[in-house]
Protein backbone atom coordinates (compact mmCIF):
# COMPACT_ATOMS: atom_id res chain seq x y z
CA UNK A 1 0.00 0.00 0.00
CA UNK A 2 1.10 3.48 -1.45
CA UNK A 3 2.29 5.82 1.44
CA UNK A 4 -0.23 8.82 1.99
CA UNK A 5 1.03 11.69 3.64
CA UNK A 6 -0.98 12.56 7.18
CA UNK A 7 -2.64 16.49 5.68
CA UNK A 8 -4.06 14.19 2.80
CA UNK A 9 -5.22 11.31 5.16
CA UNK A 10 -8.84 11.22 5.37
CA UNK A 11 -11.32 9.27 7.39
CA UNK A 12 -14.60 7.51 5.62
CA UNK A 13 -17.34 10.45 6.40
CA UNK A 14 -14.93 13.09 6.91
CA UNK A 15 -15.68 16.71 5.49
CA UNK A 16 -13.68 17.62 2.18
CA UNK A 17 -11.15 20.19 2.74
CA UNK A 18 -11.93 21.37 -0.79
CA UNK A 19 -15.11 23.94 -0.11
CA UNK A 20 -17.86 23.22 -1.97
CA UNK A 21 -19.06 25.40 -4.46
CA UNK A 22 -21.74 27.87 -4.04
CA UNK A 23 -24.78 27.07 -5.80
CA UNK A 24 -25.21 28.82 -8.78
CA UNK A 25 -28.24 30.74 -7.39
CA UNK A 26 -26.09 32.21 -4.85
CA UNK A 27 -23.45 33.93 -7.03
CA UNK A 28 -24.53 37.89 -7.64
CA UNK A 29 -26.18 38.43 -11.12
CA UNK A 30 -23.98 41.11 -11.22
CA UNK A 31 -20.40 39.17 -11.05
CA UNK A 32 -21.96 36.89 -13.90
CA UNK A 33 -22.74 39.94 -16.31
CA UNK A 34 -19.72 41.82 -15.65
CA UNK A 35 -17.72 42.51 -19.36
CA UNK A 36 -14.80 45.57 -18.36
CA UNK A 37 -13.29 44.36 -21.44
CA UNK A 38 -16.13 45.12 -23.87
CA UNK A 39 -16.99 48.62 -22.89
CA UNK A 40 -13.01 49.59 -22.88
CA UNK A 41 -13.03 48.25 -26.30
CA UNK A 42 -15.66 50.08 -27.73
CA UNK A 43 -14.33 53.05 -25.87
CA UNK A 44 -11.17 52.77 -28.03
CA UNK A 45 -12.36 51.39 -31.11
CA UNK A 46 -11.75 53.90 -34.55
CA UNK A 47 -15.50 53.98 -36.15
CA UNK A 48 -16.05 53.83 -40.37
CA UNK A 49 -19.49 55.04 -42.06
CA UNK A 50 -21.15 52.05 -44.15
CA UNK A 51 -19.46 52.16 -47.57
CA UNK A 52 -16.51 54.07 -46.30
CA UNK A 53 -12.55 53.79 -48.14
CA UNK A 54 -9.98 52.25 -46.49
CA UNK A 55 -6.92 51.72 -48.77
CA UNK A 56 -2.90 50.87 -48.40
CA UNK A 57 -0.99 51.68 -51.20
CA UNK A 58 3.10 51.75 -51.90
CA UNK A 59 4.47 55.15 -53.79
CA UNK A 60 7.47 56.41 -55.11
CA UNK A 61 9.14 53.70 -57.20
CA UNK A 62 8.73 54.22 -60.91
CA UNK A 63 8.38 50.84 -62.27
CA UNK A 64 5.93 48.51 -59.84
CA UNK A 65 7.18 45.73 -61.22
CA UNK A 66 10.59 45.60 -59.48
CA UNK A 67 8.57 46.01 -56.12
CA UNK A 68 9.11 42.79 -54.61
CA UNK A 69 13.06 42.88 -55.25
CA UNK A 70 13.58 46.44 -53.88
CA UNK A 71 11.57 46.11 -50.63
CA UNK A 72 11.69 44.59 -47.94
CA UNK A 73 9.67 44.69 -43.50
CA UNK A 74 12.35 46.19 -40.57
CA UNK A 75 11.54 45.63 -37.37
CA UNK A 76 11.04 49.14 -35.78
CA UNK A 77 11.62 49.28 -31.77
CA UNK A 78 9.27 51.84 -30.69
CA UNK A 79 7.82 52.32 -26.81
CA UNK A 80 4.70 50.09 -26.81
CA UNK A 81 2.59 47.70 -24.69
CA UNK A 82 3.48 44.94 -27.10
CA UNK A 83 6.38 42.88 -26.34
CA UNK A 84 6.70 42.26 -30.87
CA UNK A 85 8.37 44.91 -32.52
CA UNK A 86 6.07 46.30 -35.59
CA UNK A 87 7.70 46.14 -38.61
CA UNK A 88 8.01 49.11 -41.79
CA UNK A 89 8.30 48.84 -45.30
CA UNK A 90 11.73 50.22 -46.51
CA UNK A 91 13.94 49.93 -49.39
CA UNK A 92 16.87 47.12 -50.03
CA UNK A 93 20.04 48.14 -48.75
CA UNK A 94 21.53 50.17 -51.93
CA UNK A 95 18.38 52.10 -52.45
CA UNK A 96 18.49 55.68 -52.20
CA UNK A 97 16.92 58.90 -53.86
CA UNK A 98 19.38 58.97 -56.33
CA UNK A 99 18.71 56.08 -58.30
CA UNK A 100 16.34 56.06 -61.04
CA UNK A 101 14.11 53.60 -59.50
CA UNK A 102 12.60 56.34 -57.21
CA UNK A 103 10.50 59.57 -57.43
CA UNK A 104 11.43 62.97 -56.69
CA UNK A 105 7.43 63.73 -54.83
CA UNK A 106 5.92 60.35 -54.38
CA UNK A 107 2.83 62.19 -52.26
CA UNK A 108 1.49 64.06 -55.67
CA UNK A 109 1.14 60.84 -57.04
CA UNK A 110 -0.39 59.04 -54.17
CA UNK A 111 -2.66 62.22 -53.82
CA UNK A 112 -3.71 62.06 -57.44
CA UNK A 113 -4.75 58.30 -57.01
CA UNK A 114 -7.12 58.93 -54.19
CA UNK A 115 -9.03 62.30 -55.85
CA UNK A 116 -11.58 59.97 -56.80
CA UNK A 117 -12.39 58.16 -53.87
CA UNK A 118 -12.36 61.41 -52.18
CA UNK A 119 -14.80 62.92 -54.18
CA UNK A 120 -16.70 60.05 -53.82
CA UNK A 121 -16.26 60.26 -50.04
CA UNK A 122 -17.31 63.78 -50.05
CA UNK A 123 -20.85 62.94 -51.74
CA UNK A 124 -21.45 60.50 -49.73
CA UNK A 125 -21.81 62.56 -46.97
CA UNK A 126 -22.89 65.91 -49.06
CA UNK A 127 -25.69 63.56 -49.22
CA UNK A 128 -26.48 62.19 -45.36
CA UNK A 129 -26.29 65.55 -44.18
CA UNK A 130 -29.44 66.75 -46.99
CA UNK A 131 -30.94 63.64 -45.80
CA UNK A 132 -30.85 63.77 -41.84
CA UNK A 133 -30.49 67.46 -42.05
CA UNK A 134 -27.60 67.19 -39.95
CA UNK A 135 -26.21 71.20 -39.99
CA UNK A 136 -23.98 70.45 -36.74
CA UNK A 137 -22.17 67.84 -39.03
CA UNK A 138 -18.05 69.19 -38.94
CA UNK A 139 -16.55 67.68 -42.21
CA UNK A 140 -12.61 67.64 -41.84
CA UNK A 141 -10.05 66.66 -44.22
CA UNK A 142 -6.53 65.89 -42.69
CA UNK A 143 -2.96 65.07 -43.73
CA UNK A 144 -0.61 63.54 -40.91
CA UNK A 145 2.70 62.43 -41.16
CA UNK A 146 3.82 59.43 -39.51
CA UNK A 147 4.77 55.55 -39.81
CA UNK A 148 2.93 53.15 -41.29
CA UNK A 149 3.57 49.89 -39.26
CA UNK A 150 2.76 46.11 -39.85
CA UNK A 151 1.70 43.81 -37.10
CA UNK A 152 1.00 39.98 -37.34
CA UNK A 153 3.48 37.86 -39.43
CA UNK A 154 1.03 35.08 -40.61
CA UNK A 155 2.99 31.76 -41.56
CA UNK A 156 2.48 33.00 -45.58
CA UNK A 157 4.15 36.05 -45.04
CA UNK A 158 7.04 34.51 -43.60
CA UNK A 159 7.43 32.67 -46.34
CA UNK A 160 7.65 35.68 -49.01
CA UNK A 161 9.70 37.62 -46.51
CA UNK A 162 12.33 34.03 -46.60
CA UNK A 163 12.04 33.88 -50.05
CA UNK A 164 12.60 37.95 -50.71
CA UNK A 165 9.00 37.79 -52.99
CA UNK A 166 7.21 40.32 -50.35
CA UNK A 167 4.46 41.05 -52.73
CA UNK A 168 1.74 44.04 -52.37
CA UNK A 169 -0.82 41.28 -52.24
CA UNK A 170 0.77 40.15 -49.06
CA UNK A 171 1.02 42.67 -47.23
CA UNK A 172 -2.62 44.49 -47.78
CA UNK A 173 -2.92 41.49 -45.81
CA UNK A 174 -1.65 42.12 -42.99
CA UNK A 175 -2.67 44.44 -39.99
CA UNK A 176 -1.57 47.70 -40.06
CA UNK A 177 -1.29 50.78 -37.64
CA UNK A 178 -0.03 54.62 -38.70
CA UNK A 179 2.33 55.91 -35.43
CA UNK A 180 2.14 59.34 -35.39
CA UNK A 181 5.45 60.38 -32.84
CA UNK A 182 6.58 62.52 -35.46
CA UNK A 183 9.84 65.40 -34.20
CA UNK A 184 8.34 68.48 -33.37
CA UNK A 185 11.30 70.48 -35.72
CA UNK A 186 9.48 68.32 -38.84
CA UNK A 187 6.04 69.59 -38.75
CA UNK A 188 7.84 73.48 -38.35
CA UNK A 189 9.07 72.37 -41.51
CA UNK A 190 5.94 71.01 -43.32
CA UNK A 191 4.30 74.48 -41.92
CA UNK A 192 6.49 76.54 -43.03
CA UNK A 193 7.05 74.92 -46.71
CA UNK A 194 3.35 75.34 -47.07
CA UNK A 195 2.52 78.64 -45.95
CA UNK A 196 5.50 79.77 -48.20
CA UNK A 197 3.46 77.42 -51.39
CA UNK A 198 0.76 78.52 -50.98
CA UNK A 199 0.84 82.16 -49.64
CA UNK A 200 -0.75 81.79 -46.31
CA UNK A 201 -1.43 84.09 -43.24
CA UNK A 202 -2.34 83.16 -39.78
CA UNK A 203 -5.26 83.60 -39.02
CA UNK A 204 -5.76 82.51 -35.31
CA UNK A 205 -3.67 80.36 -32.60
CA UNK A 206 -5.18 77.76 -29.71
CA UNK A 207 -3.66 75.95 -27.53
CA UNK A 208 -6.55 73.38 -26.93
CA UNK A 209 -7.12 70.81 -24.61
CA UNK A 210 -9.03 67.56 -25.36
CA UNK A 211 -10.87 65.38 -22.80
CA UNK A 212 -12.48 62.01 -24.19
CA UNK A 213 -15.55 61.10 -22.20
CA UNK A 214 -17.52 57.76 -21.92
CA UNK A 215 -21.28 58.33 -21.46
CA UNK A 216 -23.20 55.93 -19.40
CA UNK A 217 -27.08 57.21 -20.40
CA UNK A 218 -25.89 56.27 -24.19
CA UNK A 219 -23.28 53.11 -24.57
CA UNK A 220 -22.71 53.94 -27.97
CA UNK A 221 -21.85 57.53 -27.40
CA UNK A 222 -18.13 59.06 -27.05
CA UNK A 223 -17.84 62.56 -25.61
CA UNK A 224 -15.07 64.47 -26.95
CA UNK A 225 -14.82 68.14 -25.03
CA UNK A 226 -12.70 71.32 -26.57
CA UNK A 227 -11.14 73.20 -24.13
CA UNK A 228 -9.04 76.48 -23.82
CA UNK A 229 -6.89 77.67 -21.32
CA UNK A 230 -8.17 80.54 -19.03
CA UNK A 231 -4.31 81.85 -18.42
CA UNK A 232 -5.14 83.94 -15.09
CA UNK A 233 -6.95 80.90 -13.35
CA UNK A 234 -4.64 78.19 -14.65
CA UNK A 235 -7.48 75.98 -15.64
CA UNK A 236 -9.09 75.02 -18.16
CA UNK A 237 -12.89 76.24 -19.90
CA UNK A 238 -15.10 73.78 -22.05
CA UNK A 239 -15.50 75.36 -25.65
CA UNK A 240 -17.09 72.79 -27.69
CA UNK A 241 -18.46 69.37 -27.20
CA UNK A 242 -18.38 66.91 -30.18
CA UNK A 243 -19.54 63.23 -30.23
CA UNK A 244 -18.65 59.88 -32.39
CA UNK A 245 -15.91 60.79 -34.89
CA UNK A 246 -16.68 59.16 -38.14
CA UNK A 247 -14.38 58.04 -40.80
CA UNK A 248 -15.70 58.31 -44.21
CA UNK A 249 -12.18 57.38 -45.73
CA UNK A 250 -8.81 56.01 -44.77
CA UNK A 251 -5.65 56.27 -47.58
CA UNK A 252 -2.32 55.17 -46.10
CA UNK A 253 0.76 55.31 -48.36
CA UNK A 254 4.37 53.75 -47.68
CA UNK A 255 6.34 56.40 -48.95
CA UNK A 256 9.47 54.87 -50.59
CA UNK A 257 12.69 57.46 -50.36
CA UNK A 258 11.21 59.42 -47.67
CA UNK A 259 11.52 59.33 -43.53
CA UNK A 260 7.71 59.31 -43.01
CA UNK A 261 4.67 57.99 -44.31
CA UNK A 262 1.52 60.19 -45.73
CA UNK A 263 -2.01 59.46 -44.34
CA UNK A 264 -5.07 61.17 -45.69
CA UNK A 265 -8.52 61.28 -43.57
CA UNK A 266 -11.92 62.48 -44.28
CA UNK A 267 -13.55 62.14 -41.01
CA UNK A 268 -17.20 63.83 -39.96
CA UNK A 269 -17.40 64.64 -36.02
CA UNK A 270 -21.33 65.53 -34.89
CA UNK A 271 -21.60 68.93 -32.80
CA UNK A 272 -23.54 68.07 -29.55
CA UNK A 273 -26.50 69.79 -29.40
CA UNK A 274 -29.98 69.52 -27.75
CA UNK A 275 -28.52 68.37 -24.50
CA UNK A 276 -30.53 69.18 -21.35
CA UNK A 277 -28.87 71.80 -18.73
CA UNK A 278 -28.07 69.42 -16.26
CA UNK A 279 -26.51 67.58 -18.53
CA UNK A 280 -23.67 70.39 -20.07
CA UNK A 281 -23.32 71.41 -16.20
CA UNK A 282 -22.42 67.87 -15.18
CA UNK A 283 -19.50 68.28 -18.00
CA UNK A 284 -18.94 71.72 -17.25
CA UNK A 285 -18.04 70.71 -13.59
CA UNK A 286 -16.00 67.68 -14.35
CA UNK A 287 -13.58 69.96 -16.64
CA UNK A 288 -13.58 73.04 -14.44
CA UNK A 289 -12.68 70.23 -11.53
CA UNK A 290 -8.95 69.52 -14.25
CA UNK A 291 -5.61 70.57 -12.76
CA UNK A 292 -3.27 71.67 -15.47
CA UNK A 293 -0.48 69.34 -14.56
CA UNK A 294 2.99 69.77 -17.56
CA UNK A 295 4.29 66.26 -15.75
CA UNK A 296 1.69 64.18 -16.93
CA UNK A 297 0.51 62.50 -19.70
CA UNK A 298 -2.34 64.67 -21.59
CA UNK A 299 -1.03 68.03 -19.63
CA UNK A 300 -4.38 67.16 -17.04
CA UNK A 301 -5.44 65.56 -13.95
CA UNK A 302 -7.87 65.11 -11.70
CA UNK A 303 -7.83 65.11 -7.58
CA UNK A 304 -8.85 61.81 -6.62
CA UNK A 305 -12.27 60.66 -6.93
CA UNK A 306 -13.45 64.20 -8.98
CA UNK A 307 -12.60 62.35 -12.82
CA UNK A 308 -16.07 61.42 -13.26
CA UNK A 309 -19.22 63.26 -12.29
CA UNK A 310 -21.41 60.94 -10.68
CA UNK A 311 -23.28 58.62 -12.53
CA UNK A 312 -23.25 59.42 -16.30
CA UNK A 313 -19.80 61.04 -17.31
CA UNK A 314 -16.39 59.76 -16.88
CA UNK A 315 -12.84 60.60 -17.65
CA UNK A 316 -11.30 58.21 -20.56
CA UNK A 317 -8.52 60.23 -22.18
CA UNK A 318 -6.76 63.45 -22.42
CA UNK A 319 -4.62 65.25 -25.05
CA UNK A 320 -2.93 68.09 -25.51
CA UNK A 321 -1.99 70.15 -28.82
CA UNK A 322 -1.20 73.59 -30.39
CA UNK A 323 -3.23 74.58 -33.12
CA UNK A 324 -2.70 77.28 -35.84
CA UNK A 325 -4.90 78.42 -38.21
CA UNK A 326 -4.07 79.45 -42.20
CA UNK A 327 -6.35 81.39 -44.89
CA UNK A 328 -5.06 82.18 -48.01
CA UNK A 329 -5.41 86.11 -48.72
CA UNK A 330 -7.43 86.03 -51.74
CA UNK A 331 -9.61 83.33 -50.14
CA UNK A 332 -9.97 85.78 -46.64
CA UNK A 333 -11.26 88.42 -49.05
CA UNK A 334 -13.82 86.55 -50.63
CA UNK A 335 -14.96 84.99 -47.65
CA UNK A 336 -13.89 82.01 -48.56
CA UNK A 337 -14.24 78.92 -45.22
CA UNK A 338 -10.87 77.35 -46.79
CA UNK A 339 -8.80 77.34 -43.60
CA UNK A 340 -5.35 74.85 -43.15
CA UNK A 341 -4.78 74.02 -39.97
CA UNK A 342 -1.32 73.13 -38.55
CA UNK A 343 -1.62 70.55 -34.84
CA UNK A 344 1.69 69.72 -33.05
Amino acid sequence: MSYIPPHKRHTKGSPSLEPTPAPESLIPAFRKNLNFKRKEKFLFETRYADGAVRKWFPVGLTDDSHFSSLVKLQPLSIDQKSDANPLRLVLMQGCSGGTNELMDEPWRLGANSMMEDLLLSFQHVKCEMEKSNMEELKLNLVARFGRILFHGISAKSQESLKSNLLSETTLRQMKKTFYTNVPLSYMEYIRNLAVEKLALECVEEKELYYVKLSDNMHADSIVTCKCTVVKDQEKIQLHKIELNQIRNMVADMSCFGKSLDLRLMLHTKKIMMGSSDDEINEIKNLIGSAVLDSEVKGGLRWPFGEDSSGSQYAVTGVWHTTAKSYGNSSNLAHNCKIIWKFVN
